[in-house]
């Protein structure tokens, strides 16, 4: 960037920024929004077109691409705004974007305090200016009906250099992966399926104490409902010939040693352990995974004649019913993998229960058995059940 002036100065004297080149629109808008909060104002966009121009507010700027190189321009030189006593008091503080204002939504709902709500905003946005005052308006306006969705999507375009207002981006991923923190779902029937419970406890990050996700408290009904969808898979699994489940589980085993540094991260962001150790608890699952898939003569039963004299005594070892198992935090990926693998190639169904301390890991596992086709309903998952 080429500038006229330097940006220092030792008390704000609520000068415009200076004109200059930038290589791009973010550098431009970036130092304009830096050099406001120096003078003691926040500068917003008015207008703007996506790589042609954008129209400052504040400082009577005009941001426009010439050339290739984006020129800054200030009119006057002057500045339109008294001094703020504090910056919070301006209007860009009070704005929320689409996504912040869904969080605020979903955390009312779930109970929490207005302090409460505004920590976990500035996790994710520590320039967030906001305040309880102004949470509690968007509290009211979602009380009152007066924030629909169509006047939430029509001021969404505007944006803020301080990153309050922030352009919604589509996305094809599920509305649980779009949030923060992340809201960990259950995995029933085959498909990912949010929690209604209105309780949920938080998953703390061990080296910087950031909220990773909130794990809720699993109702009764999607409990039954997790119980009843294994069932139903149960039917037809356990009449699936040996060798076509041991298909999945060689398919299996190819995709957890795929996606191994992923299911590692996770586990190093939850519970705390280094990478390397959080990469051993993988590869040590994966032992059971390839026995599972050499385990052809688990469900051959016994023959054997002539005992007593003339008569023959043989044996049958069929699938019983729905397994389950409830996880430890140490070993988020290998006790699981140790529990559920066996049963299934053996023909049952199964419901795991992951650790509420450390769920990525069997989120993973979950995602993972709708990829490798397991049938709707042959594994469930679910975080945290109290009855």
């Amino acid at each position: 960037m080429d500038g006229n002036y330097s940006e220092s100065s030792e008390t704000p004297r609520m000068l415009p920024p200076a004109p200059g080149n930038f290589v791009d629109r973010e550098e431009l808008i970036q130092y304009v929004g830096e050099f406001g909060v120096s003078q003691g104002y926040v500068v917003i966009i008015k207008q703007s077109k996506k790589d042609k121009i954008v129209t400052l507010g504040c400082d009577r700027g005009v941001g426009k691409k010439d050339d290739g190189v984006w020129v800054l321009t200030v009119k006057n030189g002057s500045h339109n705004h008294e001094a703020l006593k504090d910056i919070t008091e301006h209007p860009s503080a009070s704005r929320f974007t689409e996504k912040e204002v869904m969080q605020i939504k979903e955390m009312t709902e779930s109970g929490l305090k207005l302090r409460q709500i505004l920590k976990r905003l500035r996790q994710s946005n520590p320039e967030l200016l906001s305040t309880p005052k102004h949470l509690y308006n968007v509290k009211t306006k979602l009380r009152e009906g007066n924030l629909t969705v169509k006047k939430l999507k029509a001021s969404s375009h505007e944006k803020s250099i301080g990153g309050n207002l922030q352009s919604s981006t589509s996305s094809a991923e599920p509305s649980w992966k779009r949030r923060y923190p992340l809201r960990v779902p259950n995995f029933i029937g085959g498909k990912f399926v949010e929690s209604q419970s209105s309780t949920s406890i938080d998953v703390i990050n061990p080296a910087t104490q950031e909220v990773v996700s909130q794990v809720p408290v699993t109702t009764h009904e999607e409990f039954q409902a997790a119980v009843f969808a294994a069932k139903r898979a149960l039917l037809s699994w356990r009449n699936t010939p040996l060798t076509a489940r041991q298909r999945v589980m060689f398919r299996f085993q190819e995709l957890i040693q795929r996606d191994i540094e992923k299911i590692a991260s996770s586990i190093t962001t939850e519970q705390g352990k280094t990478l390397k150790d959080a990469r051993h608890d993988v590869l040590r699952g994966l032992e059971a995974v390839g026995h599972a898939c050499v385990t052809t003569s688990l469900p051959m039963g016994d023959f054997v004649p002539n005992v007593p004299s003339g008569t023959d005594t043989y044996s049958i070892r069929e699938p019983l019913s729905i397994y389950a198992g409830v996880c430890p935090f140490k070993f988020p990926e290998m006790v699981p993998l140790w529990m559920f693998l066996i049963a299934v190639t053996c023909g049952n169904t199964f419901i795991l229960k992951s650790s509420e301390r450390d769920t990525g890991a069997c989120l993973v596992l979950a995602e993972l058995a709708t990829e490798v086709g397991l049938p709707n309903g042959l594994m469930a998952s679910y975080t945290l059940f109290m009855d």
